[in-house]
C-alpha cells in the first residue's frame, strides 16, 4: 500500500484512487485547520520549554531529508559549545515506557531506528516518545541546553522558537492534495509561516527553484560505505564495477538508489516500506553480492545477525553540504533564538 500511495501522490498515477478519497481530504483539511485555530487562539495549550526548541518538519509525508538535516544542525550547535537535546516520536519502538532516553547501542526495536541514529551519530542528548512536551522536558532534565525537535511541525502543543521545514526538490508538494488524497500533512500555504524553507536538492541542478523562492538549499552527499560485520571502511567508488544490492525502508527509497547509481555503481535496488525491519533473509542475495544500505536500515541489523554474515553488508554514511551562503543564513537564525530564547515572530 506504501508504494501505491507514493506513485498516486508523487507520480501522479491511478488518479481515479486520488479523486475517490478526495471527500475524505476535505474533512482533512477542516480537522487540521480547526486544530491549528485551536493553539492559534488558545483555546488547546502549547507549553513553551526552559530552553530554545527548534522544530525540523515537512507538511508531506515521505522522505524529505529531516534527519541528516538534524544531524547537521546537532553538529552546528556543539560546535558553539552547546549541549544539544533532539527529541523525536521513536516511531516503531515497542518500548511500552514513554519518554526513553536513547543511547548508541538502545535497541532500535524498542525506541524506533532513526532514535538509534540520531544517538550514534550527534552524541547528542536523545529522548523518544509520543509526547513531545515529555520528551523534551526530559532531555532539558538531562542537560540539553537548546532542543532540536526531529519531524514535530505540526505537533503544536510544544511551542517553539524556530521553526524549519524541509521539501524534495524533486518529489516537491506532490499532487498538491492534502491526505489522503495527496501527501500533505497540511495545506501548502502552513510554509508561508516557517522561519526557513531547506530545499533539499538530490539532483545536479544548479538553478533557482521557481516554486519555493529564497530556500536554503541542502545537497545530500553519500560517504564511505562501513561493514556492519567487521567495521572495515570503503569509498564508495571501490564498487564500481560490481553489481551491488541496495537497500532501503526510508520515506523515499529511490534518492538512495539513485544517490548510488550517479556514483556510477550499478544497483540492483530493494525498496522496503519506510521503517520495515529486518530479517537475515532481506540481506542474503544468491548471487553473494555486497548489500549496501542506509545507515537508518543498518541501526536495526547491528543485534541479531552473526557479524560474520553481516561482514558484506554495508551502512552508508549521509550528510548534507550546503554553500557557505546559505550555512550563514541558519547560524543568524541560530544567533537570534540563542541570544533572545524566544520566537522570530
Amino acid at each position: 500500500m506504501d508504494a501505491f500511495l507514493q506513485r498516486v501522490w508523487y507520480e501522479r498515477r491511478s488518479q481515479w484512487f486520488s479523486l475517490l478519497v478526495l471527500p475524505l481530504s476535505w474533512l482533512f483539511a477542516v480537522i487540521a485547520g480547526l486544530r491549528r485555530l485551536a493553539y492559534r487562539r488558545g483555546w488547546s495549550q502549547s507549553y513553551r520549554m526552559t530552553r530554545p526548541v527548534i522544530v525540523v518538519g515537512n507538511i508531506t509525508v515521505g522522505g524529505t531529508g529531516k534527519t541528516p538535516l538534524t544531524i547537521w544542525l546537532a553538529e552546528q550547535l556543539r560546535s558553539r559549545g552547546l549541549r544539544v537535546g533532539i527529541v523525536l516520536r521513536g516511531y516503531g519502538g515497542t518500548s511500552t515506557q514513554w519518554p526513553r532516553d536513547v543511547a548508541e547501542h538502545t535497541a532500535a526495536d524498542e525506541v524506533g531506528d532513526e532514535a538509534v541514529l540520531l544517538a550514534q551519530r550527534t552524541g547528542a542528548v536523545v529522548v523518544a516518545g509520543p509526547d513531545r512536551v515529555a520528551d523534551a522536558e526530559r532531555a532539558i532534565e538531562l542537560g540539553a541546553q537548546v532542543v532540536l525537535c526531529d519531524d514535530g511541525l505540526q505537533h503544536y502543543r510544544l511551542a517553539r522558537d524556530l521553526e524549519i521545514a524541509v521539501i524534495d526538490e524533486q518529489r516537491g508538494l506532490g499532487n498538491g492534495r492534502l491526505l489522503p488524497s495527496g501527501p500533505l500533512r497540511e495545506p501548502a500555504k502552513r510554509l508561508g509561516s516557517v522561519d526557513v524553507k531547506v530545499l533539499t536538492r538530490r539532483a545536479r541542478n544548479n538553478r533557482p527553484s521557481t516554486s519555493f523562492p529564497n530556500a536554503v538549499i541542502a545537497t545530500p552527499v553519500l560517504g564511505d560505505a562501513v561493514s556492519l560485520g567487521t567495521g572495515e571502511r570503503r569509498s564508495l567508488q571501490t564498487f564500481v564495477g560490481t553489481r551491488v544490492h541496495a537497500i532501503a525502508g526510508i520515506g523515499n527509497p529511490r534518492a538512495f538508489f539513485d544517490a548510488l547509481s550517479e556514483l556510477g555503481l550499478t544497483v540492483d535496488a530493494h525498496p522496503l516500506p519506510d521503517h520495515a525491519r529486518l530479517t537475515v533473509a532481506d540481506l542474503a542475495f544468491p548471487d553473494g553480492g555486497p548489500v549496501l544500505m542506509t545507515e537508518k536500515d543498518a541501526v536495526k541489523c547491528r543485534s541479531g545477525a552473526d557479524a560474520a554474515g553481516l561482514a558484506n553488508c554495508w551502512a552508508v554514511r549521509l550528510d548534507v553540504a550546503m554553500s557557505e551562503a546559505d550555512a550563514q543564513a541558519i547560524h543568524r537564525l541560530l544567533d537570534r533564538v540563542l541570544a533572545t530564547g524566544g520566537p522570530l515572530k
